[in-house]
């Protein structure tokens, strides 16, 4: 039996359209290298795409590769990740479903209160597959309070168990996850468990679980990920043994400068001399500058035309970081390795009391700023046009405003 694990494709992840497309190439690449030794079926556990509504033109270039993956007789299982649901609770893995070229396993009834998962069968290997899909802040807890485990733990055979949530046993090493679960509410016995959600890779043994795998991306999706993976991957099951697949499609060279106490032209320097006697074809150089100046300002430092010299070495892509770097004159906000939630949290709870307005107490200004952070987050509703979305959002604007009497 040959199986492989992917999660976390994030297709159309990155702003910048030359780093958009990589996720995009790498899901291609993975099915690719699927097709070749072939397996038997694919799992994807969880955020396939990186936003519920992609662009026609990736979901076009997914439709297609899925299709050949069809075609090769090739059998793709998937659940629904927190990155794939739109406002409305809907899905493309759906209606990638009712077209054929899927089959989610998140299946089952609920009755008095307890739910029951059934399991979808894989003709071929008959491997019981079935799993939970994920949610934001990790809301799928509640379908995993209400999990009727003995059932699943009796089924005979082999057995997968597909989830996108963060297990706390398994988050070390610093990681930091405000919202994990406890392995204890997931069912025990099964032969392989296909995690998705964490960005990190771990293959490992739970007795009396079972494997827990988690693949991470098949492309990193931010900065620290490129720094830290430099590449993407998946993992095979080959007949008992699992494997890490790696992908890399660029090479990426991760500059970091501790720039405290440093002037602007030190740093100039040590960035200049990374780019003595190299040459970077086709690199994505990432360029981390932390600590406080001794002396000027972080725009004083020529990053500009530093980068561009990077780029006339040949590199594909260029990126720097510089969140954690200050000066004595202005104190910028540290912002350290965490998901979205953790990171816009802790900024507002840290440096709300910066914001001054007269006409609002102090207490009220960090209530304030969630309150705008929840308008300005909100994505657009299904066929909601560019225009009436706008409105939307500037309508609720106002309205927070003359609440607080602003306007």
């Amino acid at each position: 039996m040959k199986f492989a694990h992917l999660a976390d494709v994030h297709i159309g992840s990155w702003r910048d359209a030359k780093l958009s497309d990589l996720s995009t190439q790498a899901f291609e690449l993975a099915m690719e290298r699927c097709m070749r030794i072939p397996v038997d079926f694919i799992l994807i556990s969880g955020d396939l795409f990186n936003t519920p509504l992609p662009s026609i033109d990736r979901l076009s270039r997914v439709v297609q590769k899925l299709k050949q993956i069809q075609e090769k007789g090739i059998r793709t299982y998937a659940i629904p990740g927190s990155h794939d649901y739109s406002p409305s609770g809907k899905t493309l893995i759906d209606v990638l479903e009712h077209a054929g070229l899927l089959i989610n396993v998140v299946k089952g009834t609920v009755a008095e209160g307890t739910l029951n998962l059934t399991f979808t069968v894989d003709a071929e290997t008959g491997v019981k597959i079935t799993g939970l899909l994920g949610k934001r802040a990790a809301l799928e807890k509640t379908y995993y309070e209400h999990l009727n485990l003995e059932a699943l733990e009796h089924e005979p055979g082999f057995k997968i168990f597909m989830f996108h949530s963060a297990i706390a046993e398994l988050m070390e090493h610093g990681l930091q996850f405000s919202t994990t679960l406890p392995l204890s509410v997931f069912p025990k016995g099964f032969d392989y468990y296909a995690g998705g959600h964490v960005h990190i890779i771990r293959n490992r043994e739970y007795a009396p679980y079972g494997r827990i795998v988690y693949p991470g991306p098949v492309f990193p999706a931010n900065f620290s990920e490129l720094e830290e993976l430099g590449g993407g991957g998946f993992f095979l099951y080959l007949d008992g043994d699992v494997t890490y697949e790696r992908i890399l499609l660029h090479p990426v060279h991760s500059i970091m400068i501790d720039a405290q106490h440093k002037s602007p032209e030190w740093v100039a320097a040590a960035l200049r001399e990374h780019l003595q006697g190299k040459e970077f074809f086709k690199t994505i150089v990432t360029i981390r500058v932390t600590g406080c100046l001794g002396s000027g300002s972080p725009g004083d430092i020529p990053f500009q035309s530093i980068i561009k010299e990077f780029y006339e070495k040949g590199a594909y892509f260029v990126m720097r970081n510089t969140l954690q770097l200050s000066s004595a004159e202005f104190k910028e906000v540290a912002v350290a390795r965490e998901g979205t939630e953790d990171v816009e949290e802790r900024i507002i709870a840290e440096h709300a009391d910066q914001l001054h307005i007269k006409t609002i107490d102090p207490e009220r200004i960090e209530a304030l700023v969630h309150a705008f952070m929840r308008r300005l987050s909100i994505e657009k509703g299904e066929g909601e046009n560019q225009t009436t979305f706008e409105q939307r959002v500037k309508k609720d604007t106002i309205h927070i405003l003359e609440q607080e009497r602003l306007i």
